[in-house]
């Protein structure tokens, strides 16, 4: 039920995004200390995104939800930017962000872990391709069992 709900409503509000100049990154529909979250994450392709855009989209998005009422139980919406460590969830952003340092975590254990972090090399043919500089070895995900992929910062 809640994925076919988050399904309904991903698709509309990448619309709503598109419509007003935005990317729709990702959609997520969450419970957290007793509370249900309605989480929308934008960016603007063509520079910062701003508080006021975030408004726009959250006045947009809540008309239409408002209008066709798919989610039962009280919940609160909230519209941002991604921030510095977006997830990576379509085949393009793979190729937007190559050569960009990144985090994969699998579903479970691959050669003994669950963690990868490297230079992101590609998505190819369904693979997620990443280079450990450190180590100077390349690892190739099937992207079936990988659970996230995001940007990451190295301090």
């Amino acid at each position: 039920m809640k994925k076919d709900v988050l399904v309904q409503i991903t698709s509309y509000v990448r619309v709503i995004a598109e419509e007003l100049g935005f990317n729709l990154v990702d959609v997520q529909l969450v419970k957290e200390s007793g509370y249900s979250y309605l989480r929308v994450f934008i960016e603007n392709l063509d520079g910062e995104l701003t508080t006021e855009d975030c408004a726009k989209v959250n006045e947009k998005i809540s008309e239409y939800l408002d209008d066709i009422d798919p989610i039962k139980e009280q919940y609160f919406l909230e519209v941002s930017s991604p921030g510095l460590e977006r997830p990576l969830k379509k085949p393009e952003d793979f190729s937007r962000f190559k050569g960009h340092l990144v985090q994969v975590k699998t579903y479970k254990k691959i050669n003994g872990k669950k963690l990868f972090v490297g230079i992101l090399e590609g998505l190819v043919n369904n693979k997620i391709h990443i280079l450990d500089e450190e180590k100077e070895e390349e690892y190739v995900l099937n992207y079936d069992e990988v659970a996230n992929v995001k940007l990451t910062i190295k301090f």
